[in-house]
């Protein structure tokens, strides 16, 4: 994974504005985008006192002072390590050199041509975002020696100084862990050696193929341990393993991105010209990955980052219709935040959004990866569990009101105070296919008028879906065995 901050997760409970979007770009892949200029002093208050470029004036010095600890010990430890494995390096050669040039010319060429691509993916993302000069930094690795995949690691970065336009401090840590990784991959990659491009050996491909995937993986686990320390520390009551790591969507592009910066190291080593058709490819793989960013916004609700109703609907069509055609059990529910409009009347919409966020977040951690979870509207939100009994069902439901009901969301209050919100409860509707609908439509709508039965009978409770319009089923669980 590459996060990368060139913004400042300090505050990750409230994704940043239209202003702050985009964050750390701490690695040469995945950057986190969530900012704390909300913090006391902000960018007036740095303006008036100085230089914003300047250590004294920095945003870092606003954090949490553990989260402060945490970067100033990291980069500490990377500039040893890079000191010193600079020192040991050997002096590149005439051909280092010629590499180094195709390479930075590359590099140079893919990140001119997606500059405006770069900036609006950027202001778009909430939490990660996927950059695709890993082809170039990672194919340094494997090729080149420490002092000249430091060099073309700085050639990539003092590009992206201009387009990412973050605080400096993020600038900084993200430079030094984006070299920590390349040089540790570098050390990973050469003392496995030799490595083969001659004639054909499949032995010895499978053993390089191997040492790729571990160089790779070395890659990756710098910069998750740098800049995943850096999220959780920020604010680990606000984090979930998907807003520091990203979704599977993010990895696999991430993952191939890797793959092809392998793939433009051995044609670097074999066939020096062909690394041309790789600038091209990296182009249009740019904006295909920002496509498929702008699709995946269509369906998502961007207060919360879950599907919205329009996401949600087009996977439940589908899944309602594998569950017609092979005969399997599938239930509906719909969950609904009790006294909502108590939250922002008392403590304002921005922690309202928190608690929205915090709800959408916990029901993706309680439900399997096969089940749907989406917003309705307002307060509400959708949970389509596909294969699943009736007993099973309701153990899921209850799952769901008690993990919500033991939330502690940190937020402020309309004075911008820190306060914590607790002890909320819900009520949850359950309708089940075919018993209370054969369409989606009619499931909703069961559902609906099961949350309307749950409030009406005190809330903070679970309800199925009527079977006759005047009557309802008992909100009793299923009995023991």
């Amino acid at each position: 994974m590459h996060p990368g901050p060139d913004g400042d997760p300090g505050q990750p409970t409230r994704p940043p504005g239209p202003a702050e979007a985009g964050g750390p770009d701490a690695a040469d892949q995945r950057v986190t985008t969530d900012e704390s200029a909300t913090t006391t002093g902000g960018p007036l208050a740095t303006a008036r006192s100085g230089h914003a470029y300047l250590p004294r004036n920095w945003a870092l010095w606003r954090r949490r002072p553990v989260q402060v600890a945490f970067m100033l010990g990291a980069e500490a430890v990377a500039v040893a390590i890079l000191a010193t494995a600079f020192a040991r390096s050997p002096i590149p050669s005439g051909n280092d050199w010629i590499n180094f040039a195709i390479l930075a010319a590359g590099a140079t060429v893919h990140i001119q041509l997606t500059q405006r691509q770069e900036e609006r993916r950027r202001d778009r993302t909430k939490t990660v975002l996927i950059d695709l000069t890993a082809v170039w930094t990672f194919s340094a690795a494997m090729i080149l020696p420490i002092p000249l995949v430091l060099f073309v690691i700085a050639v990539v970065r003092a590009q992206h100084w201009f387009i990412a336009r973050r605080p400096a401090n993020n600038f900084v840590f993200s430079s030094i862990t984006h070299g920590l990784a390349g040089t540790l991959a570098h050390v990973t990659y050469t003392s496995l050696g030799p490595h083969l491009l001659g004639p054909p050996d499949w032995s010895g491909f499978l053993r390089e193929f191997g040492t790729i995937v571990l160089t790779g993986a070395i890659y990756e686990a710098i910069q998750i341990a740098y800049v995943g320390g850096v999220l959780l520390l920020g604010s680990p009551a606000g984090r979930t393993v998907r807003n520091v790591l990203g979704s599977p969507a993010d990895n696999t592009l991430e993952a191939i991105t890797i793959g092809l910066g392998a793939v433009t190291a051995i044609l670097l080593a074999a066939v020096p010209p062909m690394v041309a058709v790789m600038a091209v490819v990296t182009v249009v793989f740019n904006r295909l990955a920002e496509l498929d960013q702008l699709q995946n916004d269509v369906r998502t609700d961007p207060k919360t980052g879950i599907l919205n109703m329009r996401g949600w609907s087009e996977s439940a069509e589908r899944a309602l219709e594998r569950t017609a055609r092979s005969g399997d059990q599938l239930a509906l529910l719909m969950v609904d935040l009790d006294h909502f409009k108590w939250i922002n009347d008392t403590y304002g919409h921005p922690a309202g959004d928190d608690v929205l966020r915090t709800v959408a977040q916990t029901l993706d951690e309680v439900t399997r990866p096969s089940d749907l979870v989406g917003r309705f509207g307002g307060e509400e939100f959708l949970i389509l569990l596909p294969d699943i009994d009736e007993e099973s069902t309701w153990d899921a439901a209850e799952r769901v009101r008690v993990a919500i009901a033991k939330l502690h969301i940190v937020t402020t209050d309309k004075r911008g105070d820190p306060a914590t919100i607790a002890d909320r409860t819900t009520s949850i509707g359950v309708a089940r296919h075919p018993r209370h609908g054969d369409t989606l439509e009619r499931l909703l709508q069961s559902a609906d008028a099961a949350v309307y039965l749950a409030k009406e009978n005190g809330r903070d409770q679970v309800c199925f879906a009527p079977d006759t319009p005047g009557g309802g089923l008992p909100v009793t669980p299923p009995a023991e065995p």
